[in-house]
Formats: C-alpha cells, sequence, structure tokens
C-alpha cells in the first residue's frame, strides 16, 4: 500500500512541477491530517510524519505516555517498546514511538491526496503571484480562452488566467478564441481563487514597452522617452530626447522608411503615432507637440496657483490641423507639454489685439508706439473682411505685429506674475505650516460648505487661508461661501498661532521648573530663616545674582533642583500673612510656646510674550524702601 502511496505522490510531482520541499510539507500535512482524522486522534497529542521517499517508505510517529501496562494504545506505550525508540526511557516519560496502522495506507492515499492537491493549489497560487509581481508593467502574451461584453479572460504562464476589461481594450479590437494577444500587466489583485491578472492594452506604458522593443536605442537608454500621451485606437504622441551627439532620436524610433514604427501601428490596431523630440524650452516643446500644424508663435502664462497657460498663434490655414478632429491634437499636446493650450489662428489673434488697444487703458501706450503698424493691420484686417486677396507679405507682416505685441503682453505678464509671487510668499510667511495639514474641522465651518470647499481643492485649513487672503472672490464663487464665511475664517487665522505654538528658539528643559521654584520658597527655607539660620543653596540661586554657569538669575541647576523638598512646589497665597508654629527644645519636645513665622508670597502673572510667541510666568518683587518694582520675569 505504501507503493501506492508513493506512486499517488510521484504523480502529482509530474504534474504540477513544483519544487520537491514544498511537496514535503504539504504531504507530512496530509499524513499527519489523515491520521487524526482516521483514529479520532486528539489534537493535544503531537503526531510527526516520516517519509523517504527514496525507499518508498512514509510512517507516523506519535508521543504516547510510558506506562506498565497499556490501557489506550494511542497514548500509552509500554516501557519495552519505548526504549527501541528512546534508550533512556522511563515510566511517566514522553516519547515518540511509531504508530502507523496497518491499513493505513490506502485511506492515507486518497485523503493525502486531496490535502496534497491543495497545498499545491496555494503553492501554485504564490507562485504565480510572485511571478507575475515581478512582470508588472511588463508586456506578456496569451492565448485567448474567452470573450464576452465585460472582456477577455487570457490564458498564460503557469496556468494563470489575465482578465482584459472592456475599457482596456483598443476600440474597435477584436479577438477570437485561440487567438495570440500581447497586452501590459496593470494590476494584480490577490482573490481566494488565486491572483486576478488584470491586462491592458491602452495603457500609456504599453506604448513605451513596444517602443523599447522595437528600438534597440530606447532599450539601452541611449534615446530616452520623456513623455507619452495617447487616446488609444486613434493617435498618439511620444517626446523622446538624447544625450549623446550625432544620434536623431526622432529618426532612431521611426527606423529606416518607417519600418520600426509602422510595426508598433500595425499592433495597435493602426493607431497614429507623432513622434517629437523633446525641447527643455517650453517654447519650442509646445510648437513641436502641435504638429503636424505650423505655428506663428508660443507665449507662455504661469499664475501663482500653479496653473500654467500657452497660447499657440497658428496660420489661418492650419486652425483646423492643429486642433484636431475633436481638439484630439490639442488635447495629446496637453497631456504631452504638462501644459493648458488655447490655440489662435493669426487673423483671429490680430482682431483680437486691435480691439484691445482700441478700448483698453491698459495699452494705450503701446498703441501709440505701434501706431502706423496697427492703421496697416487695420487695412489689411479690413480688405480681408470685404473676401480682397491677403499676399504672403502682408501675412507676414501681421505675424511679426502680433509677436511683438503678445511679447510685449508676456512681458506685462511675467512682471505682474513676480509681484503676484512675493505677495504670496509674504501671505505664507503669516501662515504656519503645520496650517498646511489641518482638515477643515477646526475651523467651525458648516458641514455642506467645508465638503463644497474640498471639493473644490481647499482640503486643509492653509490653503483656505492663504486663499481667503490672496483671492478672496475665487472662494466667494463656491456655492454657500459668503462674507461671513470669510470673516469666520479670518478669526480662525487670528486665533491659529495659538492652536499651532511655534517656538522660534529652543528653551532649556530645566526653565519651567526653575519658574515653579522662583515663585514658590520652600517651607523649609523659611523656618531656617525664622530660627535665624542661613538660607539653603537653593534659596540663594533663586535671588537676582547670576548663577556660576552663566544662566540668568532665577535658572537653578538639576543638581539644585533635586535638593529642594517636595513642600517647595506647593501654591502661595495672594498675600503675605502671620502664621503661628509650636517651639520645641532641644530633644523635639513642645514646649507649650508658640512663635509666628512669616509666609513668604510672590506675587504671579501669566502673560503672553508676542516676540517668542510664549506664555511666560512673571513675578513682582519688593525691593528695599522702593516699593513694589514692575512686573519683571
Amino acid at each position: 500500500m505504501k507503493n501506492e502511496f508513493v506512486l499517488a505522490f510521484n504523480e502529482v510531482l509530474e504534474e504540477k512541477g513544483l519544487p520537491k520541499e514544498t511537496i514535503l510539507e504539504a504531504l507530512g500535512h496530509a499524513l499527519v491530517s489523515a491520521y487524526r482524522k482516521s483514529l479520532n486522534v486528539s489534537s493535544a497529542q503531537e503526531v510527526k510524519a516520516v517519509i523517504d521517499l527514496d525507499k518508498g517508505e512514509f510512517g507516523i510517529l506519535a508521543e504516547k505516555e510510558v506506562v506498565e501496562s497499556v490501557e489506550n494504545d494511542l497514548t500509552e506505550v509500554e516501557l519495552e517498546v519505548a526504549r527501541k525508540y528512546d534508550p533512556n526511557a522511563n515510566l511517566g516519560d514522553l516519547v515518540m514511538v511509531d504508530s502507523t496502522p496497518e491499513d493505513f495506507g490506502r485511506v492515507a492515499a486518497q485523503n493525502a491526496r486531496q490535502v496534497i492537491q491543495e497545498k499545491f493549489r496555494q503553492a501554485e497560487y504564490a507562485a504565480q503571484i510572485q511571478y507575475y509581481e515581478k512582470q508588472l508593467g511588463e508586456i506578456i502574451s496569451g492565448i485567448v480562452q474567452a470573450t464576452n461584453s465585460q472582456g477577455m479572460t487570457i490564458g498564460l504562464e503557469l496556468n494563470a488566467e489575465g482578465t482584459m476589461p472592456r475599457k482596456e481594450m483598443i476600440p474597435f479590437e477584436r479577438f477570437r478564441i485561440h487567438d495570440r494577444v500581447r497586452a501590459l500587466v496593470a494590476e494584480i489583485k490577490e482573490t481566494g481563487r488565486g491572483p486576478q491578472i488584470i491586462l491592458s492594452r491602452t495603457h500609456r506604458d504599453f506604448l513605451r514597452r513596444l517602443l523599447e522593443n522595437e528600438v534597440p536605442e530606447i532599450f539601452h537608454g541611449v534615446v530616452e522617452i520623456r513623455s507619452i500621451s495617447r487616446e488609444p485606437g486613434h493617435r498618439a504622441k511620444v517626446a523622446v530626447s538624447t544625450s549623446q551627439q550625432g544620434i536623431d532620436p526622432v529618426g532612431a524610433c521611426v527606423g529606416q522608411r518607417g519600418v520600426r514604427i509602422q510595426a508598433i501601428v500595425r499592433e495597435l490596431h493602426d493607431e497614429k503615432i507623432d513622434v517629437i523630440e523633446w525641447n527643455s524650452d517650453p517654447t519650442v516643446f509646445i510648437a513641436k507637440a502641435i504638429s503636424p500644424a505650423r505655428v506663428n508663435g508660443v507665449y507662455l502664462k504661469e499664475s501663482v496657483d500653479g496653473s500654467r497657460n500657452a497660447l499657440v498663434v497658428v496660420p489661418e490655414d492650419q486652425l483646423s490641423l492643429a486642433i484636431g478632429r475633436d481638439g484630439q491634437n490639442a488635447r495629446l499636446a496637453a497631456k504631452l507639454t504638462g501644459w493648458r493650450i488655447d490655440i489662435k489662428s493669426l487673423p483671429e489673434s490680430i482682431s483680437d489685439w486691435l480691439f484691445a488697444l482700441q478700448n483698453k487703458d491698459e495699452y494705450k501706450e503701446l498703441a501709440k508706439e505701434e501706431k502706423e503698424a496697427v492703421a496697416q493691420a487695420e487695412d489689411i484686417m479690413a480688405r480681408k473682411a470685404d473676401g480682397r486677396v491677403i499676399n504672403p507679405e502682408e501675412y507676414d507682416f501681421l505675424a511679426k505685429l502680433n509677436d511683438r505685441l503678445e511679447r510685449f503682453a508676456s512681458r506685462k505678464h511675467q512682471a505682474e506674475f513676480e509681484k503676484q509671487a512675493q505677495a504670496r510668499n509674504a501671505v505664507l510667511a503669516t501662515i504656519p505650516p503645520a496650517a498646511f495639514e489641518m482638515d477643515l474641522s477646526g475651523i467651525g465651518l458648516p458641514l455642506n460648505i467645508a465638503d463644497a470647499l474640498n471639493e473644490a481643492g481647499f482640503d486643509t485649513a492653509g490653503k483656505l487661508i492663504l486663499a481667503s487672503k490672496m483671492n478672496p472672490d475665487a472662494l466667494k464663487a463656491i456655492e454657500g461661501v459668503d462674507q461671513k464665511v470669510l470673516d469666520r475664517i479670518a478669526e480662525f487665522n487670528e486665533v491659529l498661532p495659538e492652536l499651532i505654538p511655534e517656538v522660534a528658539e529652543e528653551i532649556p528643559a530645566e526653565e519651567p521648573a526653575a519658574e515653579q521654584i522662583e515663585s514658590a520658597p520652600s517651607e523649609g527655607a523659611a523656618a531656617a530663616q525664622a530660627e535665624g539660620g542661613a538660607m539653603p543653596e537653593v534659596a540663594e540661586s533663586a535671588q537676582s545674582e547670576p548663577a556660576a554657569d552663566g544662566q540668568p538669575a532665577g535658572d537653578v541647576s538639576f543638581d539644585q533642583m533635586f535638593a529642594i523638598k517636595p513642600d517647595a512646589f506647593e501654591a502661595t497665597g495672594e498675600a503675605s500673612e502671620d502664621e503661628e508654629e509650636e517651639v520645641t527644645d532641644e530633644n523635639g519636645k513642645p514646649t507649650g510656646k508658640k512663635t509666628k513665622k512669616k509666609k513668604i508670597n510672590k506675587f504671579r502673572e501669566l502673560e503672553y510674550d508676542p516676540e517668542r510667541d510664549l506664555v511666560v510666568s512673571k513675578k513682582k518683587h519688593k525691593r528695599g524702601d522702593a516699593g513694589w518694582n514692575e512686573w519683571e520675569e
């Protein structure tokens, strides 16, 4: 029967192809489980499985108590038998002995096979997860097993299954069962049935990996992919650059006669791909990103809120090409560059400028400087409105005029931007950095208004305070935000330093304790003074003389602090008063006489110091005949 078990083991071993150590561990658990189940052995009893694959033998060792007479052979063993396994065994000892039942082989083989298969299944899942976690973000291939309206099921290596949802499939792309498909491993989820591997053919990294596979220069790092924007199945833009002279990054990606890029286009279901050269200058980069359209000029505008806008002026005949079908080319260019792009034709831009020069006061000086050019531009635009032909020289004149006007506007905007940036930095200096980590709950705003502010991007107290000071109109545009809300934000800003104290300099750790000691001298010190004795050393340190270590008056060292009696920390009254104290003799016995002892009291006050942003303790002293002096620290 043992051979039957070994045959079953070898069968599973060949079928699953898993590590031998994993199988042996699972086999041991299976044998122990089958033994306990078949003989109803308690879980408290130690049971081990012994496996010898070379000899094709196995057995069960169970822990049993050594007794003179066996009453329960499941838990007890005679001394003579126990010493075969442990020569030093004595009565009452626990010994591991062979407990393999005679008919255990067939039953064990059946039960163990089920348990082993479950263990193998778990090990298989673990191996799949480990393998495909390394493949995350990489391209793999598989065979289509099933398709439906929700997506596809794809068979992968290691008997794994991948899922490609419909949204991760290229539009209008169709696959049949048994077709081989390539896809990117986008996500891995662990489930009770094993790993769920999400595949994608629409992810932009899918295009990145295809380029790495087809272009050796990218794979070896000679050419670098800077950014990718993609609308799967329609169009994609790729920005590339190189750090080595003499290499054309665009030509390397396209290949001779376009052979490299065409292979990728076929893989992506005839998706058009524009490869452009990346440039560190945003104006040049944006102009190339608008390709295949020609560009007259690119003009940038940045805001203190982080927004970046670019105006692109193109010839009239290039406007539709620059925008693209349904704005596709403009969208891809914006995603590629990271700038918000507005596109105007040259005549449209000139018309807007002619109106601005005539009606806006901020451009009066510019209108005087460009008086002749403006008059000529008005004549050209009038003839164009009448449908008359405009020659290339006139278009060139309009382009140069528009460029001068837009550059003037850009310089003016840059000066305003720098001014706003300085103002913003000044406001930021007044807001504690910790406020940008606080949520809006502490401000006390109504829940609906707080939710509206969160949705608008003002998710921290710091952002909200900054916006209320820099651009309150933007907040008022949010539903529910009115002047009362702004006033509440201003009130919260005033008390914010108290909620978030910021200490400019580090305070010594012993200073608070020193303040307490100054305000409350010990009763022991007072008693010593009443008896004519010397004041303790700690009392002297509390006077106005400077300390030996350079500490200011009133500071107490750690050695002095630990020499103070506990009663030194008792609170004092608000005024001095006499207390009676019983007099004792040399032996400490009461004499029946009483003497009056002066209780030393000092006035204290807590005051906020705005220069140090601290609450300090101050006291009032009476010095000689000068009377009560001012409050001092």
